[in-house]
């Protein structure tokens, strides 16, 4: 319940999602901060928190000061226990061995971060999650000293608009998922993307193909860059037209690539993926081979089919691969933002996060978000597996949450598609071992997934073959 806070000029507060008291209080619309792992993050004043208590149940209250400081959520990932119980997952003794220097993360205490980083001070926690508070330079490289179990998310430092859906953006995307049927031109062009391609592209980006030269995909790294200029190139050769979209200073840039449409409209539909990777704390190897190289080899299989067959959209179509997934969703967080304040008609976004593995033995699976994401855009994604790839077991991952949550948290109809239904079972997440040539890693599986997005963006846009 509701604990004891001073009156400082500001104060952290946490609660439980519940979208009625963002629209019932005008002062607590007017402070939200954004959705985190099931949360509402606001920084109020004392006043509004006095005015708005009746409206609030379970959460938590802390001062801040006014140091400008960033604050940033730190959470647990949703991963089997077999995995938990194989590495280190507690964040403060992890820090605490890598720092030398012993530490608590009771509620206002410090930890001090290895090297030259600056100290965190822990503001709220909860077995899972914790609020803590860092130079904004820190901000930026906490995943280089995180447990590989844990994600960093910045909390804006400006109070950011809540968006739901609109019940005409829902309804569109539903009437497309009720005129689903089999297609056998679908069939046979989403039949076409090719599994030799798709391990092509995944182990030039993993650096597993020496011609490569790629032993890193983190956001700050040359490997990144590289992978960046690579990866316009290839979508320009499909027909696309490419954009390098600088974000933030130091990060590598978002990839960004339009098929335009053969009518006049101005409705998109995208597909996405992050190309930027994170690898075990200490080693310069971080080849993401699955995560998220898997989702990027499939944006980049519908690209080369959508070449070889000839496919024209009758709607705009976008192929975007993120950068700054791994430090908090920067890269996608910078370009929903751009599409939003520029009144995008985007009818749907699928992110593509992790495809390529499944514990050996289990059936290939189809795995969509249990929490952030659009119900309309999953029930479309399940219509459209049944059809063109019924050998993947669909389901729910409380896996979250990739770089759909920027769009979703904007009112635009979105969704993520991932390996699994159920949590994190690959044993390389997050490590330099996450090569694609490994026990699990299941390039049909990709394939199966990428016919969905396929066959989703050709029912949705519409499209025309060579006569």
């Amino acid at each position: 319940m509701w604990g004891q806070a001073a009156l400082p000029l500001a104060l952290l507060l946490v609660t439980p999602h519940d979208p009625s008291v963002l629209t019932s209080s005008s002062c607590l619309s007017e402070s939200y901060r954004g959705l985190f792992g099931g949360n509402n993050v606001f920084v109020v004043d004392d006043a509004c928190l006095s005015s708005s208590t009746g409206l609030l149940g379970e959460g938590s209250v802390s001062p801040l000061d006014n140091t400008g400081r960033q604050l940033v959520w730190l959470e647990q990932e949703a991963v089997e226990d077999a995995l938990k119980s194989s590495a280190t997952n507690d964040i403060a003794s992890c820090i605490s061995a890598l720092s030398g220097v012993p530490l608590s993360t009771q509620d206002g205490e410090q930890m001090v971060m290895p090297g030259s980083m600056s100290t965190i001070v822990v503001l709220a926690e909860t077995p899972s999650s914790m609020v803590v508070s860092v130079a904004p330079e820190v901000a930026h490289t906490l995943d280089t000293c995180l447990p590989r179990f844990w994600k960093s998310s910045p909390i804006p430092t400006k109070p950011v608009p809540y968006v739901p859906i609109s019940s005409a953006a829902t309804q569109r995307v539903m009437d497309i998922a009720a005129s689903v049927k089999f297609d056998p031109v679908v069939a046979s062009i989403v039949g076409n993307i090719s599994v030799p391609q798709l391990r092509k592209d995944v182990r030039y980006l993993s650096g597993e193909d020496p011609s490569s030269g790629i032993l890193s995909r983190h956001a700050f790294s040359k490997g990144a860059l590289q992978a960046a200029a690579w990866l316009k190139e290839q979508f320009e050769s499909t027909g696309a037209s490419c954009e390098l979209k600088p974000f933030l200073r130091g990060f590598s840039p978002n990839v960004v690539c339009t098929y335009a449409a053969t009518e006049d409209t101005t409705e998109t539909l995208l597909l996405s993926a992050h190309y930027d990777s994170r690898g075990s704390f200490g080693s310069t190897r971080a080849p993401g081979g699955d995560d998220d190289g898997s989702g990027v080899g499939a944006l980049l299989g519908i690209a080369h089919t959508i070449a070889r067959k000839g496919v024209t959209f009758r709607k705009n179509i976008q192929l975007v691969a993120f950068s700054g997934e791994e430090q908090g969703l920067y890269g996608s967080k910078a370009y929903a933002r751009e599409m939003y304040e520029l009144g995008a008609n985007l009818t749907l976004m699928v992110q593509a996060d992790m495809l390529g593995y499944h514990v050996p033995g289990e059936p290939a699976q189809l795995g969509q978000p249990e929490s952030i994401g659009s119900a309309a855009v999953m029930q479309l994604i399940s219509n459209i597996s049944a059809i063109y790839s019924p050998e993947l077991v669909v389901g729910t991952t409380p896996a979250c949450c990739s770089d759909h949550q920027s769009f979703h948290e904007l009112g635009f109809p979105a969704s993520h598609v991932f390996e699994r239904a159920g949590p994190i079972a690959d044993p390389m997440y997050h490590n330099s071992g996450d090569l694609s040539d490994r026990e699990g890693y299941d390039f049909e599986q990709i394939r199966s997934i990428a016919k969905v997005q396929f066959a989703t963006l050709l029912h949705a846009a519409g499209f025309d073959l060579p006569e």
